[in-house]
């Protein structure tokens, strides 16, 4: 079971090196990322881009590029078309953006044609190391649907359940969270959370326990549940997954948590058919390279499926 970055690194270890494909390779954390990626044996990269670009930007952080394949093309979109269909092919294991806007990077990521469609939603995955918390946190989710339906809520379940499966996490303890940990008819996102813990225990969720409405502090604080009383839940203060009911709690507890606390993270795009790598410029360099291992532990288990 992996409890920390480390070791999600040593289950990359035992892996196959992935290789990733990045879209508009141009980029100086992108690159910097990418070679640390590498000389961690987590995964080697075909950099698709405008290639004098990429020469340059390589050479003003002094990255020998040797070893690397380039795929040349100047143009922003079509470049992320090439990257994207090398995943699609099964030439690499995971896509990546570089330097690209998001909104055409996730159209790559949709291309009827050469893109990573499944036909489920797709949805974001955070995952915290956090000091004091003896297990990683998987949040979600915190930067792609906005107001998920139950239904969406399920699928967001499913991706991010898949996630902890790769990470060794056999049955993972999901928390729908809400401001209350009772069910009120006059708090929807309550309702919600009720209906996905009956879901789970009729078996129409599968692969984790769910158990909510909870409240983020009976989800993360062992302390908080004994204090409340909550000892006769299915989680106490152990949840792994936290699931968000829109995207504002998620993103204000996301932010919260980088900002204030001592963490790692790093967080990919599910339900895709290979693991997709969508990190922020403002993602500092650790988070870059912890998406990749990330992202790599995912691919070896879809390689499994």
């Amino acid at each position: 079971m992996s409890k920390s970055f480390n070791d999600l690194l040593s289950r990359v270890s035992a892996c196959s090196v992935k290789k990733v494909a990045v879209a508009v390779a141009q980029d100086s954390a992108v690159l910097e990322a990418v070679q640390a990626a590498r000389e961690r044996n987590i995964a080697e990269a075909i950099l698709v881009g405008d290639e004098d670009k990429i020469k340059d930007v390589a050479a003003s952080i002094h990255m020998d590029l040797s070893g690397y394949e380039i795929i040349d093309e100047k143009e922003d979109y079509t470049a992320a078309l090439k990257a994207v269909e090398l995943v699609h092919t099964g030439r690499a294991d995971m896509y990546m953006k570089g330097l690209i806007d998001t909104k055409s990077f996730l159209k790559s990521v949709l291309d009827k044609e050469v893109g990573l469609r499944t036909g489920k939603p797709l949805s974001h995955v955070c995952v915290f190391e956090v000091e004091g918390i003896d297990h990683l946190l998987f949040l979600s989710d915190v930067a792609f649907m906005t107001y998920p339906t139950l239904e969406d809520k399920v699928h967001i379940i499913e991706n991010t359940v898949q996630v902890c499966h790769a990470c060794g996490i056999p049955v993972p303890k999901v928390a729908p969270l809400a401001a209350v940990e009772v069910v009120n008819p006059k708090m929807p996102v309550t309702v919600d959370a009720d209906a996905l813990t009956k879901m789970c225990e009729e078996g129409k969720i599968t692969g984790c326990i769910v158990d909510g409405p909870l409240s983020l502090d009976l989800a993360i604080d062992p302390a908080a549940a004994k204090h409340k009383g909550a000892e006769g839940r299915k989680i106490v203060g152990d949840a792994d997954i936290l699931l968000f009911p829109d995207i504002h709690a998620g993103n204000l507890v996301y932010k919260c948590l980088v900002h204030t606390a001592k963490v790692k993270n790093g967080n990919i795009l599910t339900g895709t058919k290979a693991p997709v790598i969508l990190t922020s410029r403002s993602d500092d360099f650790e988070t870059k390279v912890n998406s990749l291992a990330l992202g790599a532990v995912v691919a070896e288990a879809l390689k499994g499926c």
